[in-house]
């Protein structure tokens, strides 16, 4: 079959990393069975929308990004998938031009619901308990901007912690594990395709357990695979083990930098929200990690405007953040979602909403707290080396050339280059770099060390 003939496939990714995880393993099995991912300008013969629930802004997005596709590809397939697909399938097939809507276990199989009858359209809709199974998803296709720099490898799906606000465990089902041996032949795979860094991505990733096999143990399995770095996401507080933490301390591999969610900022607040920890478990397993880690990052989720937050819970928040080493700061208002035991609170007046006005107010001052949390942890490393792996070029004001990358501990770096080829021979190799201050953005600034 020529290049010409082939069927094309394009994706709109909206949400986490599982769902980036998730978009390219479903394409690379297309690509796998002849067909060709749709470059610019042109029209492919499927479009599919991976959606996201996590908010009420996120379905809005979704739901704008598939009129979009729609308008600009009207003579293509559109096929919703992901989180809001499960959760709303009747909004979703109440868009005019959305052909296929496939749940969340229904996606993996997406070929055999894409049929070439232009009036053969039908809705599927997967209950949640049928999704038993961690379908594996890696990336031997290359994400936007990171050309074969950094891949998504799926190690677990779904969640048991049922947290009062939140619709993962509707959408997504309970938590399960990848086998051990699928994931390390996942990780050779990607190794191999040239990729340099392995970020590991899942639910609760932390929560793995596949027979015997822990998720330190798989961490020290994963450190053994030849790639120059493996990244963890996002880690539940009361599972960054002092095991999980001494692998990575050990590790040269596994890079020093955690996404650590706090969520509520005092213990009532974590009550309320069905957390797993308190704040003095928070505090001692974040300390512990930037104490046995050198230069080690860790980030945190902050939800503000939860229904009840007073005053001391929210002067609580700030003390703690402001007082813990914290790199960099999320802040999310937090959003009733439908089916949550929050919205149930809410309805019932258990727990009543914050005035609008407080809450914006309250979000601006995490968002000051968040850039001088940021500030303070960039400052740190000025005038230091570091080791960076560059990803992708680009042009400043003045019309000069930079590449851009980030540090094992996550912070961005930016470098002046002499060309675009040169910039070009760069991507995607980890370089030594002297850092010599703070840009836009809080980007570090640095010059090569020779």
């Amino acid at each position: 079959m020529s290049e010409k003939e082939k069927k094309r496939i394009s994706a709109v990714t909206l949400g986490c990393k599982l769902n980036y995880a998730e978009t390219s393993s479903i394409l690379q099995r297309f690509v796998d069975s002849g067909w060709q991912i749709a470059a610019e300008g042109e029209e492919p013969d499927i479009v599919f929308i991976h959606t996201c629930a996590v908010t009420r802004q996120a379905e809005q997005k979704s739901r704008q990004q598939i009129r979009r596709m729609i308008r600009r590809y009207p003579r293509s397939r559109i096929v919703v998938i992901g989180c809001y697909a499960q959760l709303q399938p009747d909004v979703i097939a109440g868009i005019e031009g959305v052909d296929v809507i496939l749940g969340s276990a229904e996606k993996y199989d997406i070929e055999r619901y894409i049929t070439s009858g232009p009036d053969d359209i039908e809705t599927y809709i997967s209950p949640v308990s049928t999704l038993d199974t961690a379908v594996p998803a890696h990336s031997l296709l290359s994400g936007p901007g990171s050309g074969r720099t950094r891949a998504f490898l799926k190690i677990q799906d779904g969640c048991d912690y049922g947290c009062a606000y939140c619709t993962i465990p509707l959408a997504r089902g309970r938590s399960r594990s990848v086998p051990p041996d699928t994931v390390i032949d996942g990780a050779r795979r990607l190794a191999l395709a040239g990729y340099r860094e392995i970020v590991l991505t899942g639910v609760n990733i932390a929560a793995y357990r596949y027979g015997s096999c822990s998720f330190a143990g798989l961490l020290r399995r994963l450190d053994d695979v030849d790639v120059l770095r493996i990244r963890v996401s996002s880690i539940e507080p009361d599972l960054l083990t002092s095991e999980v933490i001494d692998t990575v301390s050990r590790s040269t591999r596994i890079m020093p930098h955690f996404h650590l969610p706090l969520q509520g900022g005092s213990d009532a607040m974590l009550r309320a929200m069905g957390r797993r920890y308190t704040i003095a478990t928070y505090r001692s397993r974040l300390l512990e990690a930037v104490d046995r880690i050198p230069d080690c990052a860790i980030g945190a989720d902050i939800v503000t405007g939860y229904p009840g937050e007073t005053d001391d819970d929210f002067r609580s928040a700030c003390e703690l953040i402001g007082d813990l080493p914290i790199a960099y700061l999320h802040i999310f208002t937090c959003s009733l979602r439908p089916g949550t035991a929050l919205a149930r609170q809410v309805d019932t007046g258990l727990r009543r909403p914050l005035p609008p006005d407080l809450v914006k107010e309250r979000s601006r001052q995490l968002h000051e707290l968040g850039h001088e949390r940021k500030q303070a942890f960039a400052r740190r490393f000025i005038g230091r080396d570091l080791q960076v792996l560059f990803e992708e070029q680009g042009r400043e004001e003045d019309g000069s050339i930079t590449c851009s990358g980030y540090s094992r501990n996550y912070l961005r770096v930016r470098t002046a280059v002499s060309s675009p080829g040169e910039a070009e021979r760069i991507a995607g190799t980890e370089q030594r770099v002297r850092v010599t201050g703070l840009g836009r953005d809080l980007d570090l600034e640095a010059i090569f060390v020779t």
